[in-house]
């Protein structure tokens, strides 16, 4: 039975050593972030695009979240054959891709539910004062629902990072970090692989911890967080 003597810091010291482990979250954090960028703007503009239809708001909704209802390997062998077909190499963007199409439909629910928080009484007040639409988007819409789109992106960085089914159908010869894990598990545990899933989730609940406290300081200090104490 291990004892609490037996708790070492080793591999975690050793993983900078492991230069697959290491290129492999290099190329998934870059991924990672494009995918989140993307995915938080383009759900922002679906989002808007939302607000203005009017009959085919349930179909445009359905359009957009539909990918999140399509499993993985599907997704993933289909998007393979498509860029084979149209003799796109498997690299980096095919996964960003791939990524941006399982992202998407989860940040476009959060950001659409941040906003909640507009109230048409404001831009028609903005607008009575001669504010522009753009001007009404700026200054009111966006920093209502700044949380969500924070929300939004942190959500489609975290997606990505873990995703291993697409990416394991469109990578290219660079890996995305959970491919790499899937292979060194299969080909013989090591414990550094447990070390950088460790530190992974430690990260990713930190990252998670100070974005929740953040958002209540926000609120705390706003003028409806006073009004609710």
């Amino acid at each position: 039975m291990p004892r609490l003597s037996d708790l070492s810091l080793t591999w975690y010291a050793a993983l900078p050593n492991d230069r697959a482990l290491v290129g492999a979250l290099q190329q998934s954090l870059m991924i990672a972030t494009i995918t989140a960028v993307l995915a938080t703007g383009m759900s922002l503009l679906a989002a808007l695009a939302y607000f203005e239809l009017r009959a085919q708001r349930t179909a445009w909704f359905l359009t957009v979240i539909l990918p999140m209802f399509v499993p993985g390997v599907i997704q993933g062998l289909a998007l393979s054959a498509v860029f084979t077909r149209s003799g796109i190499k498997a690299s980096s963007l095919t996964v960003i891709a791939g990524h941006l199409l399982w992202a998407m439909p989860f940040a476009f629910i959060v950001i659409l539910t941040s906003f909640a928080a507009v109230r048409r009484s404001y831009l028609t007040a903005a607008a009575d004062l001669g504010a522009t639409r753009w001007r009404q988007f700026v200054d009111i819409t966006l920093p209502l629902i700044r949380p969500g789109l924070i929300s939004a992106f942190i959500f489609s960085f975290l997606l990505s990072l873990n995703e291993f089914t697409r990416a394991f159908y469109l990578a290219g010869r660079q890996n995305t970090l959970p491919v790499v894990l899937f292979g060194k598990m299969n080909s013989g545990a090591s414990p550094v692989i447990y070390a950088m899933s460790g530190t992974i989730f430690l990260v990713s609940v930190a990252c998670v911890a100070l974005a929740s406290m953040h958002f209540m300081l926000r609120l705390k200090l706003s003028p409806a967080g006073r009004a609710l104490r």
